[in-house]
């Protein structure tokens, strides 16, 4: 009968994924004017870009990547229009130069750009790039011309992202866009959909968690492990990785392509904060489902371990409550969509300008927001890792940890144990924590001082290549797609800033520690083999040290799954907590 039910549950399951997959060809699409005008305020911008749609106004079309590169090529045409129209003429170079001529030298004088016969405009940001040349002295006239022909360009460069539509904003609007322009039979029925999908997926993982584990002896089990083309970098788990990547690609960086997916969760978006769901919010409604549905299945998994069972429900309230439907509530307030467990450097934009705003401008709760993230950073994660080690965030509270210990778990003993990975975890995790701080300095050294460059480098390429490399590519498409291949814990081990925050106090200033006892170690390496965070437990154990590791969150899985209880969690007293281990 057990047998039954798994087998059972996985049709439904398969069932509701291929729903899902095939529910983004569910649309069709048709651009209007009132679409247009309702997703662009700027008169410029609106004009511009309802000249190059004139085509495509009214126009009905049943595949989603068709229309989607008809919109950006419509953006493209709209920005290179506006570019046309506001460039300056190259040869303005020459004619300021030829200007500037005195006594057989040239010295430049902002004041003949009065003369030049261009726009109030481009004379303005014409002076705005070369005040810094005023009075300067040239020897040759084509030193100067160079100069001013550097200027020029930089201007012509930036009008598209003065003027048009800078790279975020066409990517933004194409998403809203074929939001907008869908119907057909998903958009009219998107509750069925929604069930029919994600219902089924969620009934189906539930029977099939049943069937796997009910009836099974007491102890946690992780047999056929190796034997599971899923769960031993087979065919089955590099698809499933693929999968997640690509997904995690596609979110970031082409969400216009999910927007059916988009449309299945409105009513619950209106629900939760009155308004439309983006792309975000499906993100986060997926994510905290993943963290809730695997969470069942850690508690059919762990049902004869109190501590285990406590820990799984705790990041699944956190993720639930405090990651996702206390901050859309907030949205529906009018209120800054904050997360009140996430600490920075995790929460990497808590001091970019745009954010220390909104919550300085949000009234006491905003003002409250803020003096409450700085007192984690400063006060609480010291404090407390002092008394439990990292375990707390880490295993308790964190998302990335909910979704790594719930979704991850099936590959948890993927993870590299070996000399060479630790040596490399130890160098890019607290690299990534360098560079947060960089970033974050250089965030707030524009902010206080309104200058864009620090040290002969732009602020916002730091902040972009932050966002850009350890946000989405190393945090998202990396940290989460890669469990199948490389273990669940690949973002908390090689990536996280906060880890590593947290690491160095849990090393050197914690009472926490993992106790041996070497004497009844059997050498079986369960706790090795089952530890995420890629540390070579047995060799602890088999000497008899305390495990204190920088990299340990304390997860306990080591210490349930030893058959001579052999290992333990413990609080003491900072002294001797050490001991022999070198580290």
């Amino acid at each position: 009968m057990k047998k039954k039910i798994k087998y059972f549950g996985l049709i439904v399951l398969m069932v509701g994924f291929t729903t899902w997959i095939v529910s983004l060809s569910q649309s069709r699409y048709r651009l209007s004017e009132s679409i247009i005008k309702e997703q662009v305020n700027d008169s410029l911008k609106l004009h511009t870009l309802l000249k190059e749609s004139e085509k495509l106004i009214d126009k009905n079309f049943s595949s989603n990547i068709k229309f989607v590169g008809q919109i950006r090529n419509a953006l493209k045409a709209s920005n290179e229009s506006i570019v046309s129209s506001y460039s300056i003429p190259e040869n303005v170079a020459t004619t300021l130069a030829q200007k500037s001529k005195l006594n057989g030298q040239w010295v430049y004088k902002s004041e003949a750009i009065t003369s030049l016969t261009i726009s109030e405009w481009q004379k303005k940001q014409l002076d705005d790039y070369t005040n810094w040349m005023e009075g300067k002295t040239y020897d040759q006239e084509n030193a100067l011309t160079e100069q001013l022909a550097s200027a020029i360009s930089n201007i012509n460069g930036q009008i598209k992202y003065q003027k048009g539509f800078d790279d975020y904003a066409m990517d933004n609007l194409t998403f809203w866009l074929t939001k907008k322009s869908s119907f057909g039979a998903l958009p009219q029925h998107s509750w069925l959909y929604f069930f029919l999908s994600i219902g089924l997926i969620i009934i189906g993982s539930i029977l099939y968690f049943y069937g796997d584990f009910a009836g099974a002896t007491v102890g946690i089990k992780h047999n056929n492990i190796y034997h599971n083309a899923t769960t031993n970098v087979g065919w089955l788990g590099i698809l499933v990785g693929v999968f997640m990547i690509g997904f995690y690609v596609v979110l970031y960086f082409y969400p216009e392509y999910l927007t059916n997916w988009v449309i299945m969760v409105d009513p619950l978006s209106r629900m939760l904060n009155g308004g439309e769901a983006s792309h975000w919010f499906l993100y986060g409604f997926l994510y905290t489902l993943a963290v809730l549905v695997m969470g069942i299945r850690m508690f059919y998994k762990y049902r004869h371990n109190r501590y285990h069972l406590i820990r799984t429900g705790s990041v699944m309230f956190f993720q639930l409550a405090f990651a996702f439907i206390i901050p859309e509530i907030l949205i529906a307030l009018n209120k800054p969509g904050y997360d009140f467990k996430n600490i920075w450097p995790l929460d990497y934009d808590f001091f970019y300008s745009y954010n220390l705003e909104q919550l300085m401008a949000s009234g006491a709760l905003g003002w409250f927001m803020l003096f409450w993230g700085l007192a984690l950073v400063i006060v609480a994660v010291p404090l407390i890792t002092y008394f439990l080690g990292k375990r707390w965030y880490c295993s308790w509270v964190c998302g990335c940890g909910g979704l790594a210990e719930n979704l991850g778990d099936p590959y948890r003993q993927l993870s590299d144990k070996s000399l060479k990975a630790w040596k490399i975890e130890r160098w890019l995790v607290h690299g990534v924590l360098v560079f947060a701080f960089v970033n974050t300095g250089a965030v707030l050294y524009t902010y206080f001082t309104e200058s864009y460059s620090l040290l002969g480098v732009q602020t916002s390429d730091i902040k972009t290549s932050y966002g850009f490399l350890i946000s989405s590519i190393f945090a998202g498409v990396v940290g989460t797609g890669f469990y199948p291949l490389m273990g669940n814990r690949v973002w908390c081990r090689f990536g996280c800033p906060l880890a590593a925050y947290l690491g160095i106090v849990q090393r050197f200033k914690s009472r926490f520690r993992i106790t041996t006892n070497g004497g009844q170690c059997i050498s079986c390496g369960n706790c090795s083999t089952y530890c995420e965070m890629g540390i070579d437990v047995k060799w602890y154990a088999q000497r008899g040290q305390n495990i204190v590791r920088a990299s340990c969150v304390g997860c306990g899985v080591c210490s349930a799954v030893c058959p001579r209880g052999v290992l333990r969690l413990e609080n003491g007293k900072e002294q001797g907590r050490i001991g022999l281990a070198k580290f």
